[in-house]
């Protein structure tokens, strides 16, 4: 006879917790997940969208209020934490991301693909966040999410990319030049 575990059973962990924990997590409604130690591609693609991105916002008078973090903790509320690896933020102030970004690329990890695929679309798209980049680098595609509503819709990427974080912020990301440089 085998013994079922409860939910009431079940330990859910909060950011204060979280905070005491040694290396790289994310906290979804409680849960813990452990980060992978990310690839040379991995680090690469992070360094030059986030470059290309903060590029952009310094030279345009409109993206004055925005700014890129790499992986810098987003706490949703009490029971989860993300860490986007690349997100764009507006009027922010604090440590740590504690309002919907407006724009967020996940590098795509074999080990995190289930995560960053199925469970933080849901969560970003809860959350209002209006730009969702998935980014695989072993086939070298980005895919361009737009909030409409409730949910993200899928729109062609082309060559080029243009997301607007704000009002007249006009962002754009050239996949071909993206790649050149991994």
């Amino acid at each position: 006879m085998g013994f079922l575990l409860k939910e009431k059973h079940l330990l859910r962990y909060t950011v204060k917790d979280y905070e005491r924990w040694q290396g790289d997590w994310e906290l979804i409604e409680g849960i813990p997940y452990a980060l992978a130690s990310p690839s040379f591609k991995h680090q690469r693609l992070v360094l030059i969208l986030a470059m290309f991105l903060e590029l952009q916002l310094e030279s345009d008078e409109a993206c004055k209020d925005c700014k890129v973090v790499i992986d810098t903790d987003y706490v949703v509320n009490e029971y989860t934490v993300l860490r986007p690896d690349i997100a764009v933020v507006c009027d922010h102030k604090g440590d740590k991301i504690t309002k919907p970004p407006k724009v967020v690329v996940e590098v795509i990890s074999p080990s995190t693909k289930k995560v960053d695929e199925e469970i933080k679309p849901l969560i970003y798209a809860q959350e209002g966040v209006k730009y969702l980049l998935p980014v695989y680098p072993e086939r070298e595609k980005m895919v361009c999410l737009v909030l409409k509503g409730e949910r993200y819709e899928s729109v062609p990427c082309g060559e080029e990319i243009e997301i607007s974080p704000k009002g007249d912020c006009r962002l754009r990301l050239s996949a071909k030049g993206v790649w050149n440089r991994v």
